[in-house]
Order: C-alpha cells, then structure tokens, then sequence
C-alpha cells in the first residue's frame, strides 16, 4: 500500500527520476544485478539503455566504447578491435554479461556478451 509521501514524491519527480525508477524495474525484471551494486572483478549480468556510442581507439587498435545506464549507474562497455557493431546505437537496450574491472574509478566490462533488447513500444 502506497503511502501519501510516496504518492507525492512520484507526482513531484522530475522526468529524470521517472525514467531512472522505469531503467530500474526493467533491469529487475530482467533478472539482472544493478549497476550500482557489481562488484569490482567478478562476473555479472546487466541491462539498460546506451546513453552513448563512441569509437576511440586505444594504444592504437580500434574500440568500440559504450555506456550503459540502468537507473542505478552507469557501466562503460568496450569492444576491442571493433569499428562499429549492428544494433549498438545510444537509446538501445542491452543485457550484457562479462567479467567487472574498475579503470580510472569507472566499472568496466571489455568485450562483454551482448543481447539486444526491444526498445519501449517495440
């Protein structure tokens, strides 16, 4: 049972927090850990949506770089040797699974498994 704060609080939310609450659900039901909770150096499943896709090579090869945001962080996605990828475009949903490493603070999966997910209305 919703309480009157909580009812209050979900009519003063900015669309940001709306759409953070909404990444969340959707990752739950995914059956995935949220960002915000892996654990540095272990294997783990995510999904949310590609805020941004940017090719920027790294010691001279080809990466592929990407963030994925699920409304509790965001993770940074890099395929190594890649250009570009089908379907890997910001505003597309992932489930993604791979092994968690933190770089310069920021959590990191190089080369994860990727499933391309439908986007809202799809």
């Amino acid at each position: 049972m919703t309480t009157m704060r909580e009812r209050a609080r979900a009519l003063l939310a900015s669309r940001a927090e709306v759409e953070a609450a909404e990444e969340r659900q959707d990752a739950e039901a995914a059956g995935c850990t949220p960002v915000g909770q892996l654990a540095d150096r272990g294997r783990a499943v995510a999904s949310g949506v590609l805020r941004s896709v940017t090719l920027r090579p790294r010691e001279g090869v080809p990466a592929l770089e990407a963030e994925l945001y699920d409304g509790s962080g965001s993770l940074e996605l890099v395929w190594l040797g890649r250009r570009e990828i089908a379907g890997i475009v910001p505003g597309r949903r992932l489930k993604v699974e791979g092994l968690v490493c933190k770089v310069d603070g920021r959590r990191v999966v190089f080369n994860p498994r990727y499933q391309l997910r439908p986007r809202p209305g799809e």
